[in-house]
């Protein structure tokens, strides 16, 4: 394997699977399988998930909200997908801790960094919920700052899409893939596949970023494995 340990941001509109709205039981099922059989290999696994699924749902009634109640909003979004995921992995026989930024001990635990460690050394699959506990930053951002705090070699980035490219392909079928493209040339150019301020803090601490395509079948194991899917960010 490529890597030994790999922070995997997956969006939340994945676990809609086909639908706009909630959880697709089947659709996490599946992509519980492909991170089940990474985590067999020995790599060792955090997940951040985002909260889109649920928040847009609620996108309409937000933009009358105060921007803070509506952050917290999309925090407890995440950590719904963080329960989801841990139920998924554990019925495919993979131990999983959720931990979440904001405390709520009944339902997980709450993020220590020396434990969450902890548990990627016994073998354990840690999904990251809340966020960063603070509203104004994106899932990007604290799935960044999460890969730093656990000295992950990578932060994997799942999308809807191949990589990087130049414009929106799913608006410009004619759009340019990049195989590899620079930190500062992604914020420059304000390629949006990524949160700017997230591309930012991986510049800072020469954090790759590997942006791939998770509705091919294998990618998340073939990203593991270092072979050329999507788009390397150094």
């Amino acid at each position: 394997m490529a890597y030994k340990r790999i922070l995997l941001k997956l969006s939340g509109e994945v676990m809609a699977g086909g639908g706009a709205f909630g959880i697709d039981s089947e659709r996490v099922r599946a992509l519980a399988e492909e991170v089940a059989e990474v985590a067999r290999t020995g790599v060792e696994l955090g997940l951040v998930v985002g909260g889109g699924n649920f928040f847009r749902g609620v996108a309409a009634a937000a933009r009358q909200m105060d921007r803070v109640s509506a952050d917290h909003m999309g925090m407890l979004a995440t950590v719904i997908n963080a329960l989801a995921l841990q139920d998924a992995l554990e019925k495919q026989g993979i131990p999983t801790r959720v931990m979440t930024a904001i405390e709520m001990r009944q339902v997980a635990e709450p993020y220590i960094r020396r434990r969450a460690i902890r548990h990627l050394e016994k073998g354990r699959v840690v999904v990251f919920a809340a966020g960063t506990s603070n509203p104004y930053f994106s899932t990007d951002t604290a799935a960044t700052l999460r890969a730093l705090e656990i000295r992950a070699e990578v932060v994997a980035k799942a999308t809807r899409v191949d990589g990087v490219y130049d414009r929106d392909p799913l608006q410009h079928p004619d759009a340019t893939l990049y195989r590899e493209i620079s930190y500062r040339d992604v914020l420059a150019k304000q390629l949006g596949v990524i949160d700017a301020s997230a591309v930012a803090m991986c510049q800072d601490n020469q954090m790759p970023i590997l942006v791939f395509n998770l509705n091919q079948r294998g990618n998340i194991m073939r990203m593991s494995m270092g072979e050329s899917v999507g788009t390397l960010i150094h």
